[in-house]
């Protein structure tokens, strides 16, 4: 089926809801590798502030899901919201891929 036969909540359904488990399977990750490993190229807190980051985005992701699920998703998301989640994804990733470089003992990609 493509997209231009899809109703706008099917489209939500669709593009939406994975969206929004993506972000939240990512900032999982993310908090749980802050919280159980010293990322020893950040400052303390570096890593306290990008944790902090993380736990708040998830949280906007939660309340954005329930709100999608409680509206039978018919709710969308404002892109701009969308903006930063996506933003802080990318710098942990950067930050994961940093780390797991350090603990195989190979040069940081830059």
């Amino acid at each position: 089926m493509s997209h231009n036969n899809l109703t706008e909540q099917e489209l939500l359904k669709t593009i939406l809801e994975p969206l929004l488990e993506d972000f939240q399977y990512w900032f999982s990750r993310s908090r749980h590798l802050l919280e159980t490993e010293r990322i020893t190229f950040l400052s303390v807190e570096e890593q306290e502030e990008l944790l902090e980051r993380v736990k708040t985005h998830q949280q906007e992701v939660q309340t954005a899901k329930l709100l999608f699920e409680a509206t039978g998703k018919q709710a969308g998301i404002d892109t701009r919201a969308l903006v930063p989640w996506h933003r802080l994804v990318a710098e942990c990733w950067q930050v994961s891929m940093k780390w797991r470089s350090h603990q195989q003992g190979n040069p940081p990609i830059a």
